[in-house]
């Protein structure tokens, strides 16, 4: 094993599976040692969440027509974290427009992150 310097190893859970293994995560020279983790998941996780961590943004938009005024969204794949908010504000001026099924984009290349958000729900709409 390469020798650390003296560095403060940082703690957290890993939220890949179930497992919620306890990661503790030290630096090493150009390389993260990662100890805790039960699977290689774990080690891949960590080593993202201190370099560039990534979220999978859940949420809702209006929808015009739908049975009801919102349907829920989310990113088809994790985002960068510090795009979150910026996500969520385009979001927030969004409307879909109803017949929506499960699956169907709802904005294409979100804050230009090259991830699509797609509805969760189906709304067939309102009858007539």
């Amino acid at each position: 094993m390469k020798q650390t310097k003296n560095i403060t190893p940082t703690n957290m859970v890993c939220i890949c599976c179930p497992l919620g293994c306890s990661l503790t995560i030290i630096k090493s020279d150009n390389e993260w040692l990662v100890t805790g983790n039960k699977c290689l998941r774990g080690k891949k996780y960590a080593a993202e969440e201190m370099t560039a961590p990534k979220r999978v943004v859940t949420s809702t938009v209006k929808i015009a027509g739908g049975l009801y005024p919102m349907i829920p969204v989310k990113t088809e794949q994790p985002i960068p974290k510090e795009k979150i908010f910026t996500i969520m504000n385009i979001l927030a001026s969004v409307r879909a427009v109803a017949p929506i099924t499960m699956g169907d984009i709802v904005i294409k290349n979100v804050a230009d992150t090259g991830v699509n958000v797609v509805a969760t729900k189906t709304d067939k709409g309102m009858p007539f």
